[in-house]
């Protein structure tokens, strides 16, 4: 088993291939996660003019989603225990954003891949070069990922209702379910 770049620990610290397991564990989770949120949208949108965009992102994040539970195995990293929640919330939230217009389901579109971008960062920076393979996987992902985001800026999400207010309540709540995901 390969190990993340060991700084010093200090007691209580996880170690490298505990921070190997929470970060596969973290990016399988929010790939399902985010599947189903433009799941939700797309039960909202389908039709519209924006259907087949959201389609194409969906099926990028079900290419993230299969490589990351092909990892699952691989690595015997235990999935986190909050999928079933994340099924119910991310539908919901794609949804109730769809719900709200196509500019808001294109700004929660922006919310989510722009805090998915930060986090993939964190992660390459900390992965050693014996991760290497992981490394290039999370970086390519990354770059659909601000892909997405360009999506959804190109599609008027800055013109959503309250849109600085809805972005961050989303920013906030993928936040929260990283540190979730993680750990549980």
């Amino acid at each position: 088993m390969s190990d993340v770049t060991e700084p010093m620990r200090l007691p209580g610290d996880p170690t490298s291939r505990a921070r190997l397991a929470r970060m596969i564990r973290v990016d399988h989770a929010g790939e399902y996660g985010a599947k189903q949120i433009y799941a939700g949208q797309l039960a909202v949108l389908g039709r519209s003019r924006h259907g087949d965009t959201l389609r194409h992102m969906q099926q990028q994040e079900q290419h993230h989603l299969d490589t990351f539970a092909r990892l699952i195995i691989e690595r015997r990293v235990r999935p986190t225990a909050l999928l079933p929640f994340w099924r119910i919330a991310g539908f919901a939230l794609g949804a109730a954003t769809a719900a709200m217009g196509s500019r808001a389901a294109m700004a929660c579109t922006v919310a989510v891949e722009e805090t998915i971008d930060a986090h993939y960062a964190a992660q390459t920076a900390e992965l050693g070069e014996d991760e290497g393979v992981l490394r290039a996987t999370i970086e390519e992902f990354r770059a659909e990922e601000v892909e997405h985001r360009d999506i959804g800026l190109a599609n008027e999400a800055e013109q959503a209702p309250f849109y600085r207010l809805l972005t961050a309540v989303i920013r906030t709540g993928c936040k929260a379910a990283i540190v979730a995901s993680e750990r549980l």
